[in-house]
């Protein structure tokens, strides 16, 4: 199964020397020992992927053994030099035609003593996920992490206004267990009215419905 995938555009290393040869040029003091450009997409990376300063540094020292161009500073000076620069994310328009799907998804925490579990036969909770996604751009526009406690339709309500701040909802799709008259009541108050349900939708069928998202 393929679960993700990270793509990095490296082509700042072949930069490096140059970036600091204007970076340096006429400072006085101690010299720059990392590019901007360097620092600058560590700190999209921290801000994308929300890792710590000294997880930053350890995710350079993994990424070194595929490039071994990289240098990599320790984790106060990227901390030093991302807090320099201003770094935000583009608020995207995504319009005012969100077709929102809202499920949800159980997952281990870890597979460690599922024989003995089998055998004893004792039950252990796992995480669940909440999302809601753009049906036709593909995007999640919202996620909740809960325990297994939790269901779906207590969960509606925070994806929704979640959403309603970044896009304006045109309809939702929810699982039939989660169609509910407080269901209705928290997608009435957005605008919406009583919300389609689906118990099994095939991606080929999410594709006639809105065609041209490959």
């Amino acid at each position: 199964m393929k679960r993700g995938e990270i793509l990095l555009d490296l082509r700042i290393l072949d930069r490096w020397d140059s970036e600091l040869e204007r970076m340096n040029a006429g400072k006085e003091g101690g010299r720059y020992v990392y590019p901007e450009i360097f620092i600058r997409l560590l700190g999209y990376m921290r801000m994308l992927f929300h890792l710590p300063y000294r997880q930053t540094e350890g995710f350079l020292r993994a990424l070194r053994r595929f490039d071994s161009r990289i240098h990599v500073p320790d984790y106060s000076t990227i901390d030093r030099r991302v807090n320099r620069l201003d770094i935000k994310l583009d608020e995207k328009d995504y319009g005012d035609d969100i077709v929102l799907a809202v499920d949800a998804s159980g997952i281990k925490v870890s597979n460690r003593g599922d024989w003995m579990r089998r055998k004893w036969k004792v039950r252990r909770g796992y995480l669940k996920i909440h999302i809601a996604v753009d049906v036709k751009r593909k995007k999640i526009l919202a996620l909740k992490v809960t325990d297994e406690k939790v269901g779906d339709g207590r969960m509606l309500q925070p994806l929704v206004e979640e959403t309603s701040t970044r896009a304006k909802i045109a309809k939702a799709l929810v699982t039939a267990h989660t169609t509910r008259k407080a269901t209705s009541a928290i997608l009435t108050q957005k605008g919406l009215s009583q919300p389609s349900r689906c118990t099994r939708t095939h991606p080929a069928e999410l594709e006639d419905a809105y065609p041209g998202n490959s």
